[in-house]
């Protein structure tokens, strides 16, 4: 895992209302990007990982296949995210795949695809010490898009 930074006039970035508990039994909420139904997210979503190390896949209370949830707490994907600008923010690239690395508020870690339209986004609650070494799980959903718009470097 190589560690870069992408330099920018914009630096920083917001995270917006993402993950609210379950309230519909054990099902996990979480709000859909707009193109998350789209024709490549449904292909990303045919190439969500099965299982992410010990974690398994969790029920989500939202209608669409882009996105999906692992664990408890949750770690939770979502694709159809409008692809990341110029960025402070430390990029990884983590097996061929550019992620942009946001620490939020709460301890938790914003993992979001750099140079692909539409981006992923991976969300790892602060439970998950080593938040990076989840990314791997996320490759081949990841290479359903193509980085047409830059790379880390």
């Amino acid at each position: 895992m190589r560690r870069r930074r992408v330099l920018s006039a914009t630096a920083s970035l917001t995270a917006t209302a993402i993950l609210l508990s379950a309230c519909q039994g054990n099902a996990v909420k979480a709000v859909p990007f707009g193109q998350s139904d789209a024709p490549v997210c449904r292909a990303v979503a045919d190439h969500w990982p099965e299982r992410i190390g010990d974690l398994a896949p969790r029920v989500v209370a939202v209608q669409s296949r882009g996105v999906a949830a692992w664990g408890d707490p949750p770690i939770v994907a979502r694709c159809g995210k409008a692809p990341l600008g110029p960025t402070e923010d430390v990029c990884l690239d983590v097996s061929g795949i550019d992620w942009v690395s946001t620490p939020l508020d709460d301890g938790a870690s914003m993992f979001t695809t750099y140079g692909r339209s539409p981006a992923i986004e991976v969300l790892v609650p602060a439970a998950y010490e080593a938040a990076p070494l989840l990314l791997p799980a996320f490759g081949a959903a990841a290479a359903q898009i193509e980085q047409t718009l830059g790379s880390c470097s």
